[in-house]
């Protein structure tokens, strides 16, 4: 069992609806690539799911304070059912026909996932912290990040195994079911959940509430600042359909097993971290994880073949993890339990989103300065980024994860 059996159980859902998302990933890129045959149209993939939420994300943070967080979950799981469906219906012609309308439905769909992601987010979090004593936050954070990353890696590897062979439709289906399961798995969640807490406060006042309390913080602030700028200029794995076709020459399978490579390298560093959660020097361990990630994607841009393409980004996935880890356990061990819903919210902007703004970067450079050069391009960046970071926080250089403590909001 894993820590606890509501912390089990919550892993459970969480597998499902990684790979439900996963699935449905790679089948996009792959679906909206074979259509286009521009690398652009993979970057505008990452526009339409960031678009809706941006619009939603603040408000579904204060949904997640005051709603019941089980039910928020069934419903992005629902919406992710719902998804597979409009999906399945482009591939069989029943809506939208081809070409032009069927990227169309597909922006749509993606920009559905958005929205659900808005509140799946966020409620992940809340559970997390309400799963487990305080002093498993770190080793739940690692664990969690293992689980999280083994679906990751077993998504895309089905996805490109089921767009090869039974094709696109078997794909978005298999997608639809595993979204089914997580709201089986979401049934079996027992928990005791915190009583639903009424606000008088506006909801613009209560989300104005949680953004003092982030940027009156540097270490949250800086935390997650550092993570945002080099998921942005980092992006190369939205880049994936065009690099396996143009670089690679290669077919559907290569593409998931180039996508998952990176979650496999963060499923293994999070195996390591469960065993020896990181305490003393974590800021420096955090600049140089991220500062590692970007040497990893310059090293993939200049990458020729499948297996150093591999390599490259299974590094980049283990420094990657070794961030998410400690970036999580800050948020939880800062965070106070009536406003994590809001806090999880506005980390979501930070990262979620710069991975779907980093895919349309990623797309409008590779369509200027051609794909491997643009590529290159966002490690460099990355690694600025680090640098100043490194200049301009100092409250992360001495980092002691142990000596951080939830502060009340002022």
């Amino acid at each position: 069992m894993l820590i606890s059996r509501s912390f089990t159980e919550l892993m459970l859902y969480r597998v499902c609806l990684t790979l439900s998302y996963q699935i449905l990933a790679v089948t996009v890129g792959w679906h909206i690539y074979d259509i286009t045959r521009n690398p652009l149209t993979l970057g505008l993939v990452g526009l339409a799911e960031v678009v809706p939420y941006f619009c939603v994300a603040l408000f579904a943070g204060h949904a997640v304070d005051v709603m019941s967080k089980k039910m928020i979950a069934i419903m992005g799981c629902a919406i992710h059912v719902l998804i597979a469906a409009l999906m399945v219906a482009v591939t069989l012609g029943a809506l939208a026909g081809s070409g032009l309308g069927a990227q169309s439905m597909i922006y749509a769909g993606i920009g559905l996932a958005g929205l659900a992601r808005a509140f799946i987010r966020p409620t992940y979090q809340v559970l997390f912290a309400q799963a487990l004593e305080r002093k498993d936050f770190a080793r739940g954070a690692a664990v969690g990040t293992v689980v999280f990353q083994v679906a990751q890696v077993a998504g895309p590897a089905l996805g490109g195994g089921l767009i090869a062979w039974p094709g696109l439709t078997f794909a978005y289906l298999a997608s639809g079911l595993f979204a089914l399961a997580g709201v089986g798995a979401l049934m079996l969640l027992k928990y005791h959940p915190e009583p639903v807490r009424k606000s008088d406060a506006s909801i613009w006042s209560s989300i104005v509430e949680g953004l003092r309390f982030v940027f009156a913080r540097q270490v949250i602030l800086a935390a997650l600042a550092l993570d945002m700028f080099a998921v942005l200029f980092g992006g190369a794995v939205s880049m994936l359909p065009a690099f396996v076709d143009q670089i690679l020459d290669g077919n559907p399978e290569t593409l998931g097993l180039l996508r998952a490579a990176p979650a496999a390298g963060t499923a293994l560093i999070g195996l390591w971290l469960a065993r020896h959660p990181v305490d003393r020097h974590a800021g420096r361990y955090l600049l140089g994880s991220v500062g590692g990630f970007g040497v990893c994607i310059v090293a993939f841009g200049l990458s020729g073949g499948f297996w150093s393409a591999a390599l490259w980004l299974m590094l980049s996935g283990a420094c990657d993890g070794v961030s998410v880890v400690i970036r999580s356990t800050i948020l939880q061990l800062t965070t106070p339990d009536q406003m994590r819903g809001r806090i999880s919210a506005i980390n979501g902007i930070f990262i979620g989103s710069s991975n779907e703004i980093g895919a349309l970067e990623s797309g409008l450079a590779a369509s200027a300065m051609g794909l491997a050069p643009s590529i290159v391009f966002g490690g460099v960046m990355t690694l600025l980024v680090v640098a100043c970071c490194h200049r301009m926080a100092p409250v992360l250089r001495g980092l002691r994860l142990s000596q951080l403590h939830a502060e009340p909001a002022r």
